[in-house]
């Protein structure tokens, strides 16, 4: 199977999805790369299936304009997006590369209803000139912003480079058990066989550096939030009333007051809540995110990570290594095994996998055994399952938002559980609740899965602009 770094679980990017924006968006930069040297004077994007039916409503139109155009979602100033667009808009035209053509995105981005049999989220590009077609390419977003072109065949170059190859939840066992060692340190060595560990630790600080930062400044900002559902922004205003309605310059004075402000179980749980809430809101104003693994689940990870930061006998960098690592392994799995996409599982892929590597993570730093680590990610994802996508509008808002803080909670309850139980008594073990995760995602209704056809979007129709 495919050999996947850290890195590509958590990816710097913008909302609001990671399937449905940062993934068309990568598609829609590597054909503006094909398109060098060719002669073409339009463009076109057809989008298919969940992109289609819940496209405006992820931003998926924004984001192909914006990768068309050669901005980088892990750089671009998510102030400056409204212009950019509105700049197309009202011109009319596109810039790519150093040629600029007439493009209409009411007219240029084609949403086609029909579901490709070969992933539910395709989207084709096609260029033309002088009405010939000269260039024609086709992509799959196959969830965490992971994209894959049609009739690419890529040598797995990773298959024999890593020192010990993880296809699941047995094989970690196996390893640690062998070495002695934690699954962290497992990863750790397999993540020096990408790259040097300088860069791994720049990586990592940047990662964590973005989710504090998104956790900061979505409790630094109110109002309501695009898209037409009128959802009111909350983090702030919770953030203000736990923390006496003060001002914080940046987020380590943000953090440290959090750290001051009590640790009854109230406390604890309402910022467990606000950081989840936090990030889900910037990431449903297309703010700067970390996919974790996926946009719309995005707020678990910080959430349950800055709980430890704040609330735990956090130790320093070395113990947001270890989380990291363990955590983005679990997502790994889930990855190579079953899904993490909901257009294709339903929000079982998204908040379910990010509820298991949070709870894995926060096991192995509380002093969790390597099959406890993997017990806390079963317990939490074996009470995600069945767990549909049913975002009411197409947007990644309700009930998405507040999932996240379900699956935070979710994470903290597993890491507990298991900590204080006996993997050997344990009736589902780790690699059988992946399967019974693809299992159901193959079973559940298509409505379910990401298109707003089902659940809450069918029964709460609202007049939203239509794809």
């Amino acid at each position: 199977m495919k050999r996947l770094s850290v890195f590509d679980i958590y990816k710097i990017g913008v909302g609001p999805s990671s399937s449905h924006t940062l993934g068309p968006w990568m598609a829609a930069l590597q054909f503006r790369n094909a398109l060098q040297g060719i002669s073409f004077d339009r463009v076109e994007v057809h989008l298919f299936g969940s992109l289609s039916m819940t496209g405006i409503g992820h931003a998926t139109d924004l984001a192909v304009q914006l990768g068309l155009e050669g901005h980088d979602p892990k750089k671009v100033d998510t102030n400056q997006i409204p212009f950019y667009i509105g700049q197309i808009k009202s011109t009319q035209r596109i810039r790519i590369h150093d040629r600029e053509i007439l493009f209409s995105p009411t007219r240029d981005i084609i949403f086609e209803r029909t579901i490709k049999p070969e992933h539910p989220n395709t989207l084709t590009f096609r260029a033309y000139e002088g009405g010939r077609e000269v260039l024609a390419e086709t992509y799959y977003s196959v969830g965490g912003g992971f994209i894959e072109k049609k009739g690419d065949i890529h040598p797995d170059l990773r298959q024999d480079e890593l020192p010990y190859p993880i296809d699941s939840g047995r094989d970690l066992i196996t390893y640690t058990d062998n070495e002695q060692v934690p699954i962290s340190e497992i990863v750790s060595r397999n993540e020096r066989a990408f790259r040097n560990q300088e860069d791994i630790d720049r990586s990592l600080r940047e990662i964590f550096r973005v989710m504090r930062d998104c956790i900061f400044h979505g409790c630094q900002t109110s109002g309501i939030l695009p898209g037409g559902l009128n959802v009111k922004r909350r983090a702030a205003p919770m953030a203000k009333q736990l923390l006496g309605n003060l001002e914080y310059a940046d987020h380590q004075a943000f953090f440290e007051a959090i750290k001051g402000s009590g640790r009854d179980f109230n406390t604890v749980n309402h910022w467990v809540n606000c950081f989840a809430l936090a990030v889900n809101e910037e990431n449903a104003a297309m703010g700067r995110i970390v996919t974790s693994p996926t946009n719309g689940a995005a707020g678990v990870i910080p959430a349950v990570l800055c709980y430890y930061y704040c609330f735990c006998d956090y130790r320093g960098f070395e113990d947001l290594r270890r989380f990291l690592y363990t955590s983005a392994e679990i997502g790994c799995i889930f990855k190579k095994k079953a899904t993490i996409s909901a257009a294709e599982g339903g929000c079982q892929a998204e908040i379910g996998v990010s509820s298991a590597m949070a709870a894995a993570g926060l096991t192995e730093l509380m002093g969790g055994r390597p099959r406890q680590v993997l017990m806390a990610a079963e317990i939490a994802m074996e009470h995600h399952l069945g767990l549909t996508c049913d975002p009411i509008g197409g947007l990644v808002q309700v009930p998405c938002i507040e999932r996240n803080t379900m699956g935070a909670m979710k994470a903290i309850t597993a890491s507990n559980l298991a900590l204080v139980g006996n993997p050997d008594d344990a009736v589902v073990n780790f690699d059988i609740v992946v399967k019974s995760m693809w299992d159901t995602a193959k079973d559940m209704n298509q409505s379910y899965k990401e298109t707003s056809l089902g659940g809450l979007a069918f029964n709460l129709p609202l007049a939203l602009p239509e794809c």
